[in-house]
């Protein structure tokens, strides 16, 4: 059926003083028929025709819209349906607080006036997202993600994720979840799916786009090198239709595979990776947990310090600018010729000032922790950590060497044989493999662990021997047996629902795990348990983890400043010459 004229010289017509007149009674738009409207060039009306076509759109608002530009041929008829244009979606978005929605009859239909929040409108006109499946695998809620931007799903998006809902791994359980999310939105009430689901109908208000199925066959023609029946092939297709469909509306591919991006740069369609589960854009900016003070800091905050000592502590309250930059539990430290150094943590922070708690120096023989001295700087920051037992949580990160395992050992068996803290230490880590696996192992869940507990073998055997330092009563006394009894190594996959009662739990290796996995693991803590994740953030094995999307990165950015919580990056190698060397130059 062609389209009726388009009603241009009643819109011009429209005086300025009669456009709230006739705007004003919203009821009216229920009575309007379906009306695909062209807007006139702004040469035609100027100013004034502008406002009335304005006027004529916001009571049209159910009716489809094209605008017509010199660049774009008109749309042939009879039409499919058609989002609204970024300039009909600028000229409306100011005058309207209610999102009137298009007549679908095809793919995808918007909005046409989307003023989304009262409190800020979008900047510019709402994209569409064109979803791969290894998004929703990847990440369940991603639906809710793109604020106030629309999101389509493919067809064959739809059949990938219904192929991998089956088993008990962590992309089969996203994998069903994300088709409950569906679920879920197509059966609220009032749910249209012509005219694209409402995000936000489930209480995600942070989404207020909505979302689109692929309801007919596209029309699309790709290169004859790409074979047609690969399911990444036919999403391309439908990138290029939908980009043709909706011009110059932008269309855009979001997908965690890079072929699959590189493919869709090819061909000139816009891609772009997941960035949502990316706490930090760059690994450099995650958190230290070391702060040096500036040169003349003791020059403009000595005279105003005030200075106490409550037991081997002594206690500085700082003032200044240097204030703000500080978090609970960051070290600072202080080194220049001819003046005092100072090591100390922030233990406390009030409003414009700080107070710094010094350090017990555990590069000391006196206060070796079960025969170990710490060697540098970092590695007494991280056995304070370690020994304080107001710390509930502690992460460790550095190159390969930096002594992460050893000190949470030693400080783990310290507090319990030597100081009773703890029950016992509990052992586990991410069974990533670096080369290809080896296949099933024999024996019980922990000799299943065995062989992924090298690093533990290697550490207890220097704790056990004492290896030069005085170990105490207890570690002269203790054997590999004795030792053994207290720790327990667990594997990760049988860890949900468990609760931990007075233990000290070391994650190794926690680099590997997603958010997710590192959130079901730090929940387990009871009442008296201490959590030590330790990781190199360069060496991740694990599948479309990053540096800035790894679950222990996500630990270390949610729970700086936390007064039960600390970080430090252990920045020198402790291993042995040959292995700082190949840190640095391999």
């Amino acid at each position: 059926m062609p389209l009726p004229p388009a009603p241009s010289r009643r819109a011009a017509l429209l005086a300025p003083e009669d456009y709230d007149a006739v705007a004003r009674p919203r009821h009216t738009q229920d009575l309007l028929p379906d009306v695909a409207l062209k807007a006139e060039p702004a040469s035609r009306g100027g100013r004034k025709s502008e406002r009335s076509q304005a006027a004529v759109v916001e009571l049209a608002a159910p009716a489809l819209i094209q605008v017509e530009t010199k660049s774009r041929t008109p749309a042939p008829t009879p039409a499919p349906a058609v989002a609204p244009a970024p300039a009909a979606r600028r000229s409306t978005s100011t005058r309207s607080n209610g999102a009137g929605k298009t007549a679908a009859t095809g793919v995808v239909t918007t909005p046409v006036a989307s003023s989304r929040s009262k409190k800020s409108a979008p900047q510019g006109p709402a994209k569409l997202f064109v979803l791969d499946t290894n998004v929703l695998l990847h990440d369940p809620t991603s639906l809710f993600r793109f604020e106030e931007h629309d999101i389509f799903l493919p067809m064959i998006v739809l059949e990938e994720l219904d192929g991998h809902k089956k088993g008990m791994t962590e992309v089969a359980r996203n994998g069903r979840q994300a088709s409950r999310t569906l679920d879920a939105l197509a059966a609220a009430p009032g749910a249209d799916m012509a005219k694209g689901l409402k995000l936000d109908s489930t209480g995600q208000r942070a989404a207020g786009g909505h979302l689109f199925f692929q309801t007919v066959p596209l029309d699309y023609s790709l290169p004859t090198s790409l074979p047609q029946g690969k399911a990444d092939n036919q999403i391309l297709g439908v990138v290029e239709a939908l980009r043709k469909l909706h011009a110059p509306r932008e269309v855009v591919l979001v997908s965690k595979d890079i072929n699959m991006r590189v493919k869709a740069r090819a061909l000139g369609l816009n891609a772009e990776d997941y960035q949502n589960d990316k706490t930090l854009e760059d690994g450099d900016l995650l958190y230290s947990g070391v702060l040096a003070l500036p040169a003349d800091f003791w020059v403009k905050s000595g005279k105003n310090v005030e200075s106490w000592q409550s037991g081997a502590h002594t206690y500085y309250r700082i003032g200044g600018p240097i204030v703000p930059q500080l978090l609970i539990n960051q070290f600072v430290y202080f080194e220049a010729p001819g003046e005092p150094s100072l090591f100390a943590r922030v233990s406390e922070i009030r409003e414009k000032t700080a107070v710094l708690q010094t350090l017990k120096d555990y590069g000391s023989a006196k206060h070796a922790v079960w025969g170990v001295t710490t060697r540098n700087r970092e590695q007494n920051y991280a056995m304070n950590l370690l020994m304080d037992p107001e710390v509930d949580f502690v992460t460790l990160t550095g190159t390969a060497g930096t002594g992460k395992t050893l000190l949470a050992l030693a400080a783990g068996l310290t507090q319990v044989l030597d100081d009773r803290r703890y029950t016992e230490i509990i052992m586990t880590r991410a069974t990533v493999s670096v080369g290809e696996d080896i296949g099933f192992l024999p024996g019980t869940e922990e000799e299943k662990m065995g062989p992924w507990m090298g690093a533990l073998d290697d550490n207890l055997e220097f704790l056990a021997k004492g290896d030069g330092g005085n170990a105490g009563e207890w570690g002269r006394a203790a054997t590999n047996e004795l030792i053994r009894s207290r720790i327990k190594i667990k594997s990760m996959n049988f860890m949900r629902g468990r609760t931990f009662l007075n233990k000290y739990v070391i994650i190794d290796e926690a680099q590997n795990l997603t958010p997710k996995q590192m959130k079901t693991l730090i929940t387990r803590a009871g009442p008296g348990t201490k959590i030590i994740c330790m990781g190199n953030l360069a060496q991740i094995d694990t599948p479309y983890l990053t540096e800035g999307s790894s679950g222990l990165t996500y630990a270390v950015d949610r729970f700086k400043g936390w007064p039960h919580s600390g970080h430090i990056t252990l920045a020198r190698g402790e291993r042995s010459r040959l292995a700082d060397f190949a840190s640095e130059v391999l």
